[in-house]
C-alpha cells in the first residue's frame, strides 16, 4: 500500500485543502504517514503571502528532494498558492519536482500524482532494485475551473476529532495593495448553504463539537450569489443555518473584512450563542493614510467602531487581529497611531508581521519601501505592546472556571491534554484522552505562562 506525507504551510484554509487531498489519496488505497522518508508521493501545499512562507517551502521540498534520490520512484509535488503563481517556473528551480497544481485544482491532485507513481512502479527496475525515474512526464495544473469551490467538501477522517474547518468559499475580488491573494485564489465564488449545512452535520455525526467557516473575506460570503433575506446577508443566514446543526456546540469564522462587517452580523452575536465570543478581525494598520496606501476601503475609526459594537453585543468578547508593519511610506507618526489603536482596543492577541514585498503587486513597486531594522525595529516595539496586554488579560483569568472543548493530546505533551475556551484561549490539563477529547469541560485554571492556560478538569 503506498505511503502519502503531505507538509502544510500558511493559513487555515490551506490546512482544509490538505485534509481534502489527503482524503481523496485514502480513498484510493494510500495511508497517510508523519515520516517523509517513507513516503511514495510527497506534497507541499503552499503560502505566498509573505516571501519568508515561500523560501521555507522551497527549502523543504529542496531537501526532501536531495534526501529520497535511493528511492527513485518517489512522487514529489507542490499544492497551493505558490504553485498557482509560479507555475511551470517551479520545475527550474526545484530540480525533481514532478507536479504544480494550483489552488483551483486540489480534486485533481491524487489524478496526477497516482498517475505518475504507477507509470515508475511499472518501469523496468534497476540493478539496485530501484524503478528509474525515466518515462514519466511532469504535470503543470494552475488553469481557473468553473465551480471549483464545490470541489472542497470532504475531510480526512480523524479519529474522535472535536474541531474542524468547513471552506464556505473560495476567492477574494479585494484588491489590497500587499496582497497576492486575488492571484492565487481568483474571485470570490461561494458554496451552497445547503451543502455547507450537509457537511457540518456529516461532522457531527463523526464527533465533530466545534467547526470553523473559512474564507478568504468570510463575511463577504454569498453576496454575488445569493439575495439578502429579511436585510440578512447570505453570510448570517448561513451563520443561522449552522446553528440549527444537532451536535454542532460551537462556531467560529475567518477571516472577516471590515467592508463587510455590517450590523446584521453585530446582531447574530446577540441571538446565536453558539457563536463563539471570540473573533480574528485583520486590522493591518492604524494609520488613514497608510490603509489608504493598502487599499483597504475603511478608516481607523470604522474599525475602532464595529470592535466596539462587537464588544457590546457581546459583553467579554475576545479580538485578536493582524498587522503589518513597515509598510512602504510609514513614518513614525502612522505607526505610532497602530501603537495608539492597540492600546485602545486591548486586543485578545495579533499576529504582527514585518511588510514583505510581493511580486506583480502595486505595493512592491511603491516608494518609501523602509530598510529591513527599521521595519524589526517596530516588529519588536509592537510586539512588546501586544504581548504585555495579552499577557495581563490571560494572567486575569488565574482563578477562574472556564470551559474547554478538549481536542486532544497536548502537541507539545502528549501525557497532557490541550482545548480551548470559548474566547480561543489554549489550556494545558491533564486526563484520559480516549474519554476525555471532544468534551466540553470545566476546567478551574492554576496558572498561566502569559500565553498558554494550566488547570485542572472539574469532573462530576
Amino acid at each position: 500500500m503506498p505511503k502519502l506525507y503531505i507538509r502544510t504551510y500558511g493559513c487555515q484554509m490551506n490546512e482544509r485543502d490538505s485534509e481534502q487531498v489527503a482524503r481523496m489519496f485514502v480513498e484510493g488505497g494510500y495511508t497517510v504517514t508523519g515520516n517523509e522518508r517513507d513516503a511514495d508521493a510527497v506534497l507541499v501545499n503552499t503560502c505566498s503571502v509573505r516571501d519568508q512562507a515561500e523560501q521555507k517551502a522551497l527549502g523543504k521540498m529542496g531537501s526532501m528532494i536531495a534526501a529520497g534520490r535511493d528511492r527513485r520512484h518517489v512522487v514529489y509535488g507542490f499544492m497551493g498558492c505558490m504553485a498557482q503563481s509560479r507555475g511551470e517556473e517551479l520545475f527550474k528551480t526545484t530540480p525533481g519536482l514532478d507536479v504544480v497544481v494550483g489552488t483551483q485544482k486540489y480534486h485533481k491532485v491524487f489524478e496526477y500524482v497516482d498517475g505518475i507513481l504507477r507509470q515508475r512502479l511499472e518501469t523496468r527496475m534497476d540493478d539496485a532494485g530501484h524503478a528509474m525515474r525515466g518515462h514519466s512526464t511532469s504535470v503543470c495544473d494552475i488553469a481557473e475551473e468553473e465551480g471549483s469551490q464545490n470541489t472542497i467538501r470532504d475531510h480526512l477522517p480523524k479519529d474522535h476529532a472535536a474541531t474542524a474547518f468547513v471552506s464556505i468559499m473560495q476567492g477574494c475580488n479585494m484588491r489590497c495593495s500587499f496582497c497576492i491573494v486575488p492571484d492565487t485564489r481568483g474571485r470570490e465564488r461561494g458554496r451552497p448553504i445547503s451543502e455547507i449545512v450537509a457537511e457540518c452535520s456529516q461532522l457531527a455525526a463523526r464527533g465533530v463539537r466545534e467547526v470553523t467557516l473559512l474564507g478568504q473575506i468570510v463575511n463577504l460570503y454569498g453576496r454575488n450569489e445569493f439575495p439578502k433575506i429579511d436585510g440578512k446577508s447570505p453570510f448570517v443566514q448561513l451563520l443561522e443555518a449552522v446553528h440549527e446543526v444537532d451536535g454542532i456546540d460551537r462556531i467560529r469564522f475567518t477571516s472577516p473584512h471590515p467592508i463587510g462587517y455590517r450590523d446584521d452580523l453585530v446582531a447574530a452575536f446577540t441571538y446565536l450563542p453558539k457563536l463563539c465570543p471570540h473573533i480574528h478581525f485583520p486590522m493591518q494598520s492604524g494609520s488613514d493614510r497608510i490603509l489608504k496606501a493598502m487599499r483597504r476601503p475603511y478608516k481607523n475609526a470604522k474599525f475602532v467602531e464595529i470592535c466596539e459594537k462587537m464588544k457590546a453585543a457581546r459583553p467579554g468578547l475576545a479580538i485578536t487581529t493582524d498587522i503589518i508593519v513597515g509598510f512602504p511610506g510609514e513614518t513614525e507618526e502612522d505607526f505610532q497611531a497602530t501603537i495608539d489603536t492597540v492600546e485602545r482596543l486591548q486586543f485578545d492577541n495579533a499576529f504582527v508581521f514585518r511588510y514583505s514585498k510581493r511580486r506583480n503587486t502595486p505595493a512592491a513597486e511603491m516608494d518609501g519601501q523602509l530598510p529591513e531594522p527599521v521595519k524589526e525595529e517596530r516588529n519588536q516595539r509592537l510586539l512588546e505592546t501586544v504581548n504585555r496586554i495579552a499577557i495581563a488579560k490571560n494572567t486575569a483569568l488565574v482563578g477562574t472556571r472556564q470551559q474547554v472543548l478538549c481536542e486532544g493530546p497536548s502537541k507539545t505533551n502528549a501525557a497532557r491534554l490541550t482545548g480551548r475556551t470559548p474566547h480561543h484561549k489554549i489550556v494545558i490539563f491533564d486526563g484520559e484522552a480516549g474519554r476525555l477529547t471532544g468534551q466540553l469541560l470545566e476546567i478551574q485554571i492554576e496558572e498561566t505562562t502569559g500565553f498558554t492556560l494550566y488547570g485542572t478538569a472539574a469532573l462530576h
